[in-house]
């Protein structure tokens, strides 16, 4: 974490055009001068520190040389240790020479090289210290097919007897089937990808019809899943209480419910653009037909595909200000893409036994937990590269920073605590932290690009 605050520090200084207020090496004026201004300090600030976490790299490397660390802990080590100099001299060359191009842009990928062999050194040393030799699938992933034949629900409740108690029940198996505890946080998604096209030119307008559109859309996905995977629910104990898996709610109704929300979003989605309304409609289709029916239940992947419906929204923003696909909106939808695997499996984790019988190969049931968990750490590890690609967007600033390695510190500790404790109580706390993490992020792009 050391290293990935170096990283996006240096990347707001350059940005933010700080380092002119210090153009020499180490220190300011002839090289020597100490700094008379915030941003002198700072621009110094970070090379002072680049001097302390260097020195926690080498010991890093020390350490794992003289103990019985595996060679490729080493190699990832060794990599970091040779980089580590190259990237002091890139910075010296831009700090100096004002230089633009591609040195900056090396500078930044020989520290993510770096960042990377340090992720990859804690990924194998937790799999050899916590890792289970005995850890396996649960089952043979061949026979991890539903039954053929149809599963009547667990138990069917009786709804109230008296008329506003029904309406109430009733209605909260409908607000059930548009999944609402994924609304805030893909919205915020796109609100971010809008924040990031727009800044403070942003209509309200705009904000309100894709919001609106994200919503239906969200509720219209939602819906289609709760049908789709309406006798595989009847089997999961997380899921034997879903409305379509108890009957409160008809096939028929959630259907017509599914597509009344479908009509509403493409009409809110297409009163901002066409693009917006194609976007949408690609983003019901690839939940509620292609992840649910064809990645869910056939692929061990179907997590890292299926993320590219949570990234979807971030392009839907972005569209809804541009009316195009932008390079930042490509950005933002990497980070969310990169980080849903991080996020999810945690919950895979918790959940595997369910998983198992709902006859759905996630990663912990085909490949073993001691797999998932290692697996969790790179998708981790490549979500924090994608967010320090997403800070050279100069609306971005110190907000974006701090909460970047602040809440990413913190989901790093839930994820290495994951390694070590191996309980579900621990998977759901990694999988709460992913959440705290991502919002916090797409919040702090809100209100730096909006400048609120």
């Amino acid at each position: 974490m050391g290293v990935y605050l170096l990283l996006l520090v240096g990347t707001t200084i350059a940005v933010t055009d700080a380092v002119e207020t210090c153009a020499a090496w180490p220190a300011c004026g002839d090289g020597l001068t100490l700094p008379t201004t915030a941003a002198g300090a700072l621009v110094v600030g970070h090379r002072l520190a680049a001097v302390v976490v260097g020195l926690l790299v080498l010991a890093a490397g020390i350490a794992a040389w003289r103990t019985d660390s595996r060679r490729r802990v080493r190699a990832a080590l060794g990599i970091s240790l040779v980089c580590y100099p190259v990237q002091a001299a890139l910075g010296a060359v831009v700090a100096t020479t004002g230089a633009a191009g591609l040195l900056p842009a090396a500078h930044l990928v020989v520290g993510m090289v770096i960042f990377g062999g340090l992720v990859a050194a804690l990924a194998w040393t937790l799999e050899a210290e916590t890792g289970d030799p005995s850890d396996g699938p649960v089952t043979d992933p061949d026979t991890l097919s539903p039954p053929e034949a149809p599963v009547e629900p667990a138990e069917r409740p009786s709804l109230p007897d008296d008329p506003v108690a029904r309406v109430r029940t009733v209605a909260g198996a409908y607000f059930r089937l548009t999944k609402p505890r994924l609304m805030w946080l893909l919205c915020l998604v796109a609100s971010a990808g809008m924040g990031l096209a727009a800044g403070t030119g942003l209509s309200a307008r705009t904000v309100v019809l894709t919001l609106l559109g994200g919503v239906l859309s969200i509720g219209a996905s939602g819906t289609f899943n709760h049908v789709l995977e309406r006798d595989v629910d009847r089997r999961m104990s997380r899921t034997s209480d879903r409305p379509l898996a108890t009957d409160v709610v008809s096939v028929r109704n959630a259907l017509a419910f599914g597509a009344l929300l479908t009509v509403g979003s493409l009409v809110a989605f297409a009163a901002v653009n066409w693009l917006v309304a194609v976007l949408g409609l690609v983003a019901i289709v690839f939940y509620s037909v292609i992840y649910t029916l064809v990645l869910k239940p056939n692929t061990v992947q179907n997590t890292v595909l299926g993320g590219a419906a949570g990234a979807l929204p971030a392009l839907i923003g972005w569209a809804a200000v541009t009316g195009e696909v932008g390079l930042g909106g490509l950005v933002l939808a990497a980070v969310i893409f990169l980080w849903t695997p991080a996020h999810f499996y945690n919950l895979a984790l918790a959940y595997k036994d369910d998983y198992a019988r709902g006859g759905f190969p996630m990663m912990p049931v085909v490949r073993g937990e001691t797999e998932t968990r290692k697996h969790i750490l790179w998708w981790l590890g490549a979500t924090f590269v994608g967010a320090g690609v997403l800070a050279t967007w100069s609306a971005l600033g110190w907000l974006y920073v701090a909460t970047a390695v602040v809440l990413g510190a913190a989901f790093l500790w839930a994820v290495v605590r994951l390694h070590v404790d191996r309980t579900e109580s621990a998977a759901f706390r990694a999988f709460h932290a992913s959440n705290a993490y991502l919002g916090a992020l797409l919040l702090a792009v809100v209100v730096d690009t909006l400048a609120i």
